[in-house]
């Protein structure tokens, strides 16, 4: 934006603006509800945003998965689907895209990303193994965990600090990876799980430096790496900005540098790929192709749609090349920013620097009179949709679960109610609603009082927990 701001009544004002690279052909109604219905859906669903009913939120920024609005060029692909139950020709274009963006030698689709994570889980995990990564990701390490593998985090330090300025605080700690080779052998690490912006960190990014690095180091000891490439483009536009060497380069082409220091990803492709179902895992060794390309038989259909209709791989497809694109990828994490950027304005706690995704509320220095215990971050994310029907979610004691030796919590050093910016949905307006409300509950914080779990499911508890008022 270029502003040039008169000094006297005579000068000529200029602005330039910015705008969405897209228009609105299509809408779909909202309402509010009023606060008293609100109160009652909220003690209905346990005060678990997740068990709201859709209809009862007003601008639902609970997740980014599946709820992107979809191009007319995705819809038309939709129209040309080839429903073959094997070989169909959706599946052979998505294939292309995929080796074509990614780089990727092998491709298999999934119905979403949770059926790629298990399959890469069991074809490489062995009980005993480890696996390190820059901090985990619930299914991710669940998946892990299932097949018999240790998660260990690995991320560097400033990551754990919501605080901290570093703009890259979703890079491996090659010092923490090295110890842990030497301490368990190298024949032990399973794979390293890089996630391209660390969701749990605030949709931090990782370097290409730190990937490049991170190659050499498991080079050396015959280990290979795996990306949960699920907002890798994201990554890539932090690395154009932040990074030497790359300011000139499009999104696409640091997207293909940064998967080939990989030996494969996972996808799901409910996010950075634009579409409201399914997945992939897309690999370079054959031997572990094989087994997966197996196994998905057994977990998610024939390899050749892997629990996805032929529409939805071609609406995948034309996703993939829309997502790459320079211009879509600035007004998407622009919206993330321009939220950002008021709450702190505001003086409102949040992870900083903003991520790509969504906006992390600092739970811990929101509510600091509120212990891990009593759930400070399910407690805003409920406050929030009791204030104007704006639907977020926990990301941390209850995300965290509990630790499966001891069973007691695992209490993660961030705390932290996630307001997630669904792609092409909502407008500059409705990021102003948010801001809002968020001051609206920082301002009353000193009145609330936490929850406590009534029902815990035995499984990524978050999903599906109760809590009441203390």
């Amino acid at each position: 934006m270029s502003v040039k701001t008169p000094q006297t009544m005579g000068q000529q004002f200029e602005r330039r603006s910015w705008a969405e690279p897209w228009k609105i052909k299509m809408v779909e109604p909202i309402q509010i509800i009023d606060r008293a219905q609100r109160q009652q859906a909220l003690q209905k669903a346990g005060y678990n945003t997740f068990l709201l009913r859709s209809e009862d939120v007003y601008i639902d920024l609970l997740t980014d998965s599946g709820t992107s609005a979809m191009s007319d060029r995705q819809w038309a692909g939709i129209m040309t689907g080839d429903e073959a139950y094997a070989g169909s020709r959706n599946y052979y274009h998505l294939e292309e895209t995929i080796q074509s963006f990614y780089g990727y030698r092998y491709v298999i689709p999934t119905h979403q990303g949770r059926g790629a994570e298990h399959l890469i889980s069991q074809a490489i995990i062995q009980p005993g193994m480890f696996v390190p990564g820059n901090m985990y990701f619930t299914t991710t390490r669940l998946h892990q965990e299932l097949a018999g593998g240790t998660f260990v985090d690995v991320i560097v330090d400033e990551a754990h600090d919501p605080q901290n300025q570093n703009p890259f605080k979703g890079d491996i700690d090659l010092d923490k990876l090295s110890a842990l080779i030497d301490r368990v052998g190298a024949d032990k690490i399973a794979y390293v799980s890089l996630a391209g912006t660390v969701n749990m960190a605030g949709g931090q990014p990782v370097s290409m430096a730190n990937a490049r690095a991170l190659r050499e180091l498991c080079d050396k000891h015959d280990i290979r790496v795996y990306l949960d490439a699920t907002r890798m483009v994201e990554n890539c536009l932090f690395i154009q900005e932040r990074e030497e060497g790359y300011s000139d380069k499009p999104i696409a082409e640091i997207l293909l540098e940064f998967c080939s220091y990989t030996d494969g990803a996972w996808m799901s492709a409910k996010k950075d790929n634009l579409v409201n179902i399914g997945g992939w895992l897309a690999l370079n060794h054959e031997d572990v192709f094989q087994l997966a390309r197996n196994m998905v038989v057994v977990y998610e259909g024939l390899h050749t749609y892997g629990g996805m209709a032929g529409r939805d791989m071609e609406a995948l497809a034309i996703g993939i090349k829309e997502s790459v694109q320079d211009e879509h990828v600035r007004s998407r994490v622009g919206q993330v920013r321009y939220l950002g950027n008021l709450l702190t304005e505001w003086g409102i706690p949040i992870v900083e620097p903003v991520g790509g995704h969504a906006i992390f509320l600092d739970a811990k220095r929101f509510y600091p009179h509120i212990p891990q215990d009593e759930f400070p971050s399910q407690t805003l994310a409920a406050e929030l949709y009791l204030d104007a029907g704006v639907r977020g979610m926990e990301r941390g004691v209850v995300s965290a679960g509990r630790d499966p030796e001891t069973n007691e919590h695992r209490y993660p050093a961030l705390e932290l109610t996630r307001l997630t910016i669904p792609r092409r949905v909502y407008t500059q307006a409705h990021m102003d609603v948010v801001a809002e409300s968020v001051k609206a509950v920082h301002d009353k914080r000193e009145a609330t009082k936490g929850l406590k779990m009534t029902f815990e499911p035995t499984y990524l508890r978050f999903f599906q927990a109760n809590f009441e008022r203390l």
